[in-house]
């Protein structure tokens, strides 16, 4: 039994990533859309299944990655997330320059696009302040709470931003997904443990 639930734990997170990404592919809607819309759609519906990691990662909560590994993941995988997001835009920029322009100027009419751009800066804004935390010499606490106000910020704007998109993805793998991105968050900045974990590890 103690070996099976590490392998449920990671059949369940591969569903919950590979789901909403096999879906998308299936949607009537890329029979009408060019090449580079369709790589921009899907590095946004990457991004979101990133963003379930992410959490998970930090707290160490994935089996067989503890600790340093699993935070070296979560650095990796924070990369991984930035380059998403900015393969999103660029392709959209390619497709339609104006809509970028309004969005990032939020001068949209379309809800999603504000929430999707305030999730994008703090993001940017977060990788920053992992880069630059030791040359700065920013006190740990410091750290940790601009990280983790920033990445509720980019949780939140994400999940809205795609919630509010009838686009590529798939409406019920869309929800579930991000109520997991969601709930991990949650899970992981509310757990006083996670804390301290991060505190003794820093």
């Amino acid at each position: 039994m103690p070996r099976l639930r590490p392998m449920l734990v990671w059949a369940a997170l591969a569903a919950a990533v590979i789901v909403p990404l096999a879906a998308a592919a299936q949607s009537p809607l890329l029979a009408w859309r060019q090449p580079v819309y369709i790589v921009a759609g899907f590095a946004g519906v990457l991004g979101m299944t990133l963003l379930l990691l992410q959490p998970l990662l930090a707290a160490g909560s994935l089996p067989g990655l503890r600790g340093a590994d699993s935070r070296k993941v979560h650095r990796v995988t924070g990369a991984a997330l930035v380059l998403s997001v900015i393969l999103h835009v660029i392709g959209l920029w390619i497709t339609s320059p104006p809509d970028v322009v309004d969005a990032l100027l939020f001068r949209s009419p379309t809800p999603f696009s504000a929430w999707g751009v305030v999730a994008m800066w703090a993001l940017f804004a977060t990788a920053l302040l992992a880069l630059l935390r030791r040359r700065i010499g920013l006190r740990w606490r410091v750290w940790r709470i601009g990280h983790t106000g920033l990445a509720l910020v980019i949780v939140v704007g994400s999940v809205v931003h795609a919630l509010l998109i009838q686009g590529t993805m798939e409406t019920i793998s869309k929800t579930a997904l991000c109520a997991l991105v969601l709930a991990a968050t949650l899970r992981v900045v509310a757990d006083p443990r996670v804390v301290s974990k991060l505190k003794k590890a820093r």
